[in-house]
């Protein structure tokens, strides 16, 4: 099922839970909205969306007025209304929640969305190039972010990308059933539409440097480069064939499902045993991934299921879906003679403080393949010659207040996971946006004052 949508996904798999809505059902949602005088599902967001005024629109059947207004505070609602983590944030926070009937304000942001890409209700006007030229490395959510600010705002940007195409960890992070990449096409083509230029297979640093963009005449720069090299978990016998980075598996995936490579290229067959190490969202993507491409998979963490990092649904769905999970179980070696043939871990035992205590007493979990899903940091290469960058003893860049997100070098900005750690899109969003204000306050004053 690796190549389906999420609504064809769900139909196959049985469960319709999270399929869009249709028109009629939207607004039924929509009007079940109090339209409370202090929401406090906004407060929730992380960027103070407009949630009631945009579902009073979609109540009103006025998706254009909707999606105006929901464009107010985010340029990515058709990736947030999927990939956020709504029942910790606006959805948890609805007051309907304390009856456990929230909105579905996540459905009805990308049903909006949607509407408007399908509809073809927004034509975009064209915007005046003439307030400065702003180079992006990186097009995942801060990138995107700030290249559609600063484009609505008469700047000419270009965004330099790695990949053969454009979208980040939206399109090579987040699997296709948590994400349609027609969605993050969709978006792309929404920027290409500002005036947004993209340059793909261009690698800051091995490629090109911060100072020859400067060179080419660009004003500022912003860096968000997010975090992909995987956290490393030494282990005896992790060399084995058959470990890998759940980074990997992901892109190997979305390769596929583009046409790039082969069936004997994704690491992960049919028929196989997988373990998981790791409980966070990029930890339930890999074993979710894994339990369509025909695998029978199993999560080790090492402590309890109360500490898990991965969104409360994520988990309830992978549970679901097959995933079978192991808690308290640290991973401590890779079992099998030149092969996989399971991952031996050490038994812990809970803590009143919370922390978890080695029992002695070890397990071995039958596998094929093992993948690690610890976490991911940033890459070094924009510290060297030619680029210069100061990060932190962890290799996160490091910016300052006044303007906001300038890093060490003067006129190049940094924001989302690369400075702030991973999180959500929507909080490389809120990210991003502070840092277009910075960016626009340095750029008019060299404008005005000259090389500042």
């Amino acid at each position: 099922m690796v190549g389906l949508d999420r609504n064809e996904q769900a139909v196959k798999a049985g469960y319709t839970e999270d399929r869009d809505y249709t028109l009629e059902e939207a607004l039924a949602e929509a009007k079940r909205c109090l339209n409370c005088a202090k929401p406090l599902c906004r407060t929730g967001c992380p960027i103070e969306n407009e949630i009631p005024r945009f579902i009073q629109a979609i109540a009103r059947g006025n998706f254009g007025e909707a999606n105006d207004i929901i464009g107010e505070r985010s340029n990515l609602p058709a990736v947030c209304g999927r990939v956020c983590p709504r029942e910790k944030q606006c959805e948890g926070h609805c007051i309907l929640n304390r009856a456990n009937k929230p909105i579905n304000i996540g459905k009805l942001e990308r049903f909006a969305a949607d509407f408007e890409s399908l509809h073809g209700l927004r034509r975009m006007k064209p915007i005046i190039k003439d307030q400065g030229k702003i180079g992006i490395i990186g097009s995942g959510p801060a990138g995107l972010t700030v290249a559609s600010d600063m484009a609505k705002l008469g700047y000419e940007v270009t965004i330099f990308e790695k990949q053969d195409e454009p979208g980040g960890i939206l399109l090579y992070g987040i699997p296709a059933f948590r994400l349609s990449k027609e969605v993050v096409h969709r978006e792309i083509n929404r920027l290409k539409a500002l005036g947004v230029t993209f340059e793909c297979n261009t690698i800051i640093g091995p490629d090109k440097t911060i100072d020859s963009l400067f060179e080419e005449g660009y004003d500022a720069i912003f860096i968000a480069t997010g975090t992909h090299v995987p956290m490393e978990l030494p282990m005896r016998g992790d060399e084995k064939p058959g470990v890998l980075q759940a980074m990997a598996l992901l892109t190997a995936v979305q390769l596929h499902q583009n046409g790039r490579v082969g069936d004997d290229d994704i690491p992960v067959q049919k028929g196989d045993k997988v373990v998981v190490i790791g409980a966070g969202n990029v930890a339930m993507d890999a074993a979710r991934t894994c339990v369509r491409l025909g695998a029978s998979v199993t999560v080790a963490y090492r402590r309890g299921e109360e500490n898990m990092s991965a969104n409360p649904l994520e988990y309830k769905e992978a549970k679901e879906e097959g995933v079978e999970f192991k808690f308290y179980a640290s991973p401590a070696s890779v079992e099998g003679e030149g092969v996989v043939e399971g991952l031996r871990c050490e038994m812990q035992e809970p803590q009143e403080d919370g922390s978890v205590k080695p029992t002695g007493h070890y397990e071995t979990i039958p596998a094929d393949k093992i993948i690690i899903a610890i976490g991911h940091k940033p890459n070094a290469r924009l510290v060297g010659p030619g680029n210069g960058i100061e990060v932190n003893k962890d290799g996160y860049v490091v910016t300052r207040e006044m303007p906001y997100g300038m890093t060490s070098r003067k006129g190049v900005f940094a924001g989302g996971d690369v400075v702030h750690k991973p999180a959500t899109v929507v909080l490389a969003m809120r990210a991003a946006k502070k840092v277009v204000e910075g960016m626009v306050n340095y750029c008019e004053a060299k404008r005005f004052l000259g090389d500042i």
